[in-house]
């Protein structure tokens, strides 16, 4: 019938509290032969615990023994793994869901954990320590993954978020009833956001065909947001492009490219109280419909400022400068313009893969020496060109007609390529990929996100680059690319500012997969950490260019 839980209630939440919300926890533990203690994170907690609010939330043991199960989790497992300290310092289990070092949403769907184990190990150990419960969580289990149940995860969100915690795994060989060879294994810090991850990811799926997918926060399932067949402004078969996406700030619609036409663009419905999925806004006029069909354009952009009747704005690129697009335009001849760049630009003479801020106020592009006439939508994707160069610049909008360019000191280093901008949803930061000269951006394994602040200074590398070190793959190499930030920014009255920003990567084998991490700012120190798995999506599809807005979304299919 599952696993064996104790029925724990749901209180009210219980604030944050704290004292210190600078103090740090750090991480411990055995590494090698499939253990990892990653003593290398250095984890901004939290603001602690309260004193004065303990709880007792955990069920405990939970003996994990799932319908089909290979084995019988034995009542006296505890007994026979023994103290927190027993067993060889290494050798233990590699925990890589979640990554030691997470930070999850306070909203987050229910954490799953995942391990590799060395051969022999059969019966495991997961053991979760929280500040503020009066005792540890304990489970025991013959799988290689548990994921908590949800009364339990909500306990521990609410009345433990705010709160150090660590998480440790061991490993060991039953047999007969006596447990033998049990080693530590993955162990450091985890822990639960004082804030809740706002509104929805939209991405796009390359396998069985092309379409967009979307969830909201919290979702334990995807489905379906957008079919080709189902886009009414052009005509897409099964297997054609509708990648690249941004979302409307109203939440209703996505604006994506195709792979008609030299690349044009199309805006589509994807909230399906609004009309038929795939209808064609009526605000859009036919001479900008024509205009966008025809391309070239490519990676495009909309601002909250600009996206009201009269004034539905898009920007792209054609392939050699920033263009504008007059959404409404009845015109094809008055659809489209330039947006002017005076000065000189490093990384090149070619403008594309644009991000506008949300205030309307000022556009970052990239400059570069290779821009592919529409290729991944006008994105300046070299197809393994040599020479390739790509560097940061930020231009005022200026009711269209652009003006003085500006490199973004820290995000145009002449030996790296910079792209893949993208505003916080503040404009106070612009998060963008990274990597070494003369490589193909689009979807390179060698590929870095980076954050730094809107009027530039020295780029903050994120930790959630980082595989686990069991894993034994590195960052760079793992595709980490496309980073998305939520459409929201929480404060808290401590003074931190909880971000987070959404990316794929391939850490996990060939397929690119999306990932969540925070970015927490206080005082102007930007403090990041590991990254969070979307469990939620399929495992065995591609998942690229994620979107995160307040989407209006399909609601997902039920878990099975």
């Amino acid at each position: 019938m599952g696993a064996v839980v104790a029925a724990s209630g749901l209180a009210a939440f219980a604030g944050c509290g704290g004292t210190d919300p600078q103090s740090q926890f750090h991480s411990g533990g055995g590494s090698g032969d499939g253990a990892t203690s990653d003593a290398s994170i250095d984890v901004l907690v939290l603001g602690g615990p309260d004193g004065s609010s303990q709880h007792d939330d955990f069920p405990n043991p939970i003996l994990d023994n799932p319908d089909g199960g290979a084995m019988t989790v034995p009542s006296n497992a505890p007994s026979l793994f023994g103290p927190p300290s027993q067993g060889a310092q290494s050798g233990g289990p590699c925990l890589f869901e979640p990554e030691v070092g997470v930070l999850y949403p306070r909203n987050w769907l229910r954490p799953r954990f995942q391990w590799t184990a060395p051969a022999g190990e059969n019966l495991f150990e997961i053991r979760i320590h929280v500040a503020n419960q009066q005792s540890d969580l304990l489970v025991y289990t013959a799988q290689p993954s548990w994921t908590m149940p949800a009364n339990v995860w909500d306990d521990l969100r609410l009345h433990s978020n705010d709160v150090a915690m660590t998480v440790s795994i061991r490993g060991a060989a039953l047999s007969g009833g006596t447990l033998s060879a049990e080693a530590l294994g993955s162990s450091g810090p985890i822990g639960v956001a004082p804030a809740d991850a706002p509104g929805a990811i939209v991405y796009w799926t390359t396998s069985n065909g092309t379409s967009l997918k979307g969830f909201r926060i919290g979702d334990e399932t995807v489905g379906v947001t957008l079919l080709t067949s189902q886009v009414k402004e052009v005509s897409l078969g099964a297997g054609d492009c509708l990648g690249c996406h941004v979302g409307s700030p109203d939440g209703d619609y996505a604006l994506f490219s195709t792979d008609l036409d030299t690349w044009g663009n199309a805006v589509a419905l994807i909230n399906p109280d609004a009309g038929a999925l795939g209808a064609t806004p009526s605000f859009l006029g036919a001479g900008a419909q024509q205009t966008l069909a025809t391309g070239p354009l490519g990676i495009n952009a909309v601002s909250q400022a600009h996206w009201s009747p009269g004034d539905h704005v898009m920007i792209s690129s054609d392939g050699t400068n920033l263009v504008w697009v007059d959404l409404e335009a009845a015109n094809a001849a008055s659809a489209r313009g330039t947006i002017a760049l005076t000065g000189t630009q490093t990384g090149g003479t070619l403008a594309g893969a644009p991000a506008w801020s949300h205030d309307g106020n000022t556009i970052v592009y990239v400059a570069t020496d290779h821009l592919n006439s529409g290729r991944l939508g006008g994105d300046y994707q070299q197809q393994a060109d040599p020479g390739g160069t790509a560097d940061l610049f930020t231009v005022p909008y200026n009711k269209r007609q652009g003006g003085a360019i500006a490199p973004i000191a820290g995000a145009n280093d002449p030996a790296k390529e910079e792209y893949y901008p993208s505003f916080s949803p503040d404009d106070a930061y612009i998060a963008f990929d990274e990597c070494p000269n003369d490589l193909n951006m689009y979807n390179q394994h060698m590929a870095e996100v980076y954050v730094i602040a809107k009027g530039g200074g020295t780029a903050t590398r994120l930790q959630a680059n980082d595989p686990p070190m069991c894993k034994g793959v590195a960052s760079p190499g793992v595709t980490n690319s496309w980073p998305k930030w939520a459409p929201a920014v929480t404060t808290t009255p401590d003074g931190r500012a909880f971000y987070w920003l959404v990316f794929s990567s391939t850490r996990l084998g060939t397929l690119p997969q999306l990932f969540v991490t925070p970015i927490v700012v206080k005082g102007g120190k930007v403090q990041t950490y590991s990254a969070l798995y979307l469990w939620n999506q399929p495992a065995t599809e591609g998942n690229h260019t994620p979107a995160w807005e307040y989407f209006n979304v399909p609601p997902p299919p039920p878990p099975k």
